[in-house]
């Protein structure tokens, strides 16, 4: 067991004995004296604590990438490049800053150096956009000029420090046993290893992404005195795509989803779009998100209404359940003692008799983007030529204390026709379907409605495009 946690700040070697390695790392770098990094909302949503980590991309090479730093674990930064804005100005200021300046793109300056950062990691993947910066709030509502600054440094080609920087690191993560401040964190590099950890230490905290667990850590102030970390995992770190069906590592970033199946399932396109923002995304793993088990998680009513499966794994073998089956209550999965998500399988093939399939989802909050669901909801429905009903999925999280498909509804709707008949039908079972709460994000009723009206806000957009695609 090591006593000593290192990593690379700046360039510069860090190497800190008897700390805590759930302390995040904006509290290491603001009690080091890093304090260009701000801290805003502590929970991931304004972007002010951005930071660029080196990471391995979707095409297996080094990447520099935005994250919030309110969120990590410094047990996760061990090993890795670590830029803040303070090391970006090498001599004088980096072109982004440059841009920033020329632009008038700073007003108060609280939020600037994270807009910084995003747009550092974005300018050495040579596009600079709105996307980039999607992570990051303006108190001053100044985005014109950020969104000027931006577009001034897009579609660069950099040839300089950073950029050689990434053909020298390699991205890969070393393993990781390390004690300090009472607490210990693992992070293995094989499945067995990780399995053996999980035997021995039968009540750890897993963690991989760490973007769910930092808000426990960050506002709640919560102790793990054992932590196993999975992103090392190179099992649980592929993408497998056939024929027939999809199979996603249950470590694989969502930012990596997103480059790798775009255009598979544009139901899940559509859905990490709107999952919270880059920086998370960067982190934020499909496993994580499945195995916190939230009624409000993005996910998992699109994969509900894909019909996906899960890969459970422990020592003494793996079962392979329906995702519909995992979720047994608020919070509560049918994972066993010992057991980790490995992967989750999608199938990709048509009811048999099906000629189209229609799928889509959609999230409702408080704000558009980077915010939590007040209901999400995803649909799949396949149909044969006289446009029947053969197969359908209708799931919603912030429902239940589950996410949760709409089961009754949708054996009435087999064998019926795609048609505004049938959604009229449909609508009074849905409204009976469920028995949602009231929270500060919304009454019951409200949830009520939008259980019915996104169905069929489904239907209308559907068949417009499908009606579109006629007369091409």
């Amino acid at each position: 067991m090591d006593n000593q946690l290192s990593f690379t700040l700046n360039d510069q070697s860090i190497c800190l004995s008897n700390v805590s390695p759930t302390m995040t790392l904006l509290e290491y770098l603001r009690t080091s004296g890093h304090i260009g990094t701000k801290e805003g909302c502590g929970d991931g949503d304004c972007g002010a604590c951005t930071v660029a980590l080196v990471s391995k991309g979707s095409d297996g090479k080094a990447h520099y990438q935005a994250v919030n730093s309110c969120l990590i674990p410094l047990g996760a930064v061990a090993g890795r490049e670590v830029v803040t804005v303070e090391g970006i100005a090498n001599g004088q200021l980096h072109p982004v800053q440059a841009a920033m300046v020329q632009t008038g793109g700073s007003q108060c300056g609280y939020c600037t150096p994270g807009f910084i950062m995003s747009m550092f990691a974005a300018y050495y993947e040579g596009k600079v956009d709105d996307i980039s910066v999607e992570g990051n709030l303006c108190r001053c509502t100044g985005y014109l000029p950020i969104r000027r600054a931006a577009q001034a440094v897009t579609n660069a080609n950099p040839t300089d420090h950073f950029s050689a920087k990434l053909e020298q690191v390699s991205p890969e993560l070393p393993p990781l046993s390390y004690s300090g401040n009472h607490q210990q964190f693992f992070r293995p590099s094989t499945l067995s290893e990780a399995l053996d950890l999980l035997q021995e230490y039968t009540h750890a905290m897993l963690v991989a992404g760490a973007t769910d667990l930092g808000l426990e850590m960050s506002w709640h102030r919560q102790h793990y005195p054992i932590m196993i970390s999975l992103e090392a995992v190179t099992e649980l770190k592929g993408i497998e795509q056939t024929a027939d069906y999809v199979e996603i590592g249950a470590a694989v970033p969502l930012s990596h989803i997103e480059d790798t199946l775009h255009g598979v399932f544009p139901s899940m396109d559509e859905m990490l779009h709107w999952f919270a923002a880059r920086q998370v995304r960067n982190r934020a793993t499909l496993g994580g998100n499945i195995g916190t088990a939230s009624p409000i998680g993005d996910l998992p009513p699109v994969l509900l209404a894909l019909d996906a499966q899960l890969k459970l794994v422990s020592k003494a073998g793996e079962r392979i359940i329906p995702l519909a089956n995992f979720f047994k209550g608020y919070r509560q999965t049918d994972l066993q003692p010992g057991e980790v998500i490995a992967s989750i399988k999608i199938p990709k093939g048509l009811t048999s008799g099906a000629v189209r399939r229609i799928s889509q989802s959609y999230k409702i909050g408080k704000r558009g983007t980077d915010d939590i669901s007040i209901v999400a909801a995803a649909f799949t429905i396949d149909l044969d030529e006289q446009d029947r009903i053969l197969h359908a999925r209708l799931a919603y999280g912030g429902v239940a204390a589950t996410p949760v498909r709409a089961i009754a509804v949708e054996e009435f709707l087999l064998g019926k026709s795609w048609s505004m008949e049938t959604i009229q039908e449909a609508k009074p079972l849905l409204n009976e379907a469920f028995s949602p709460l009231t929270d500060l994000r919304g009454s019951a009723d409200y949830r009520k409605r939008l259980i019915v009206n996104l169905f069929e806000k489904f239907f209308v957009e559907m068949s417009g495009m499908m009606t579109a695609e006629v007369h091409a």
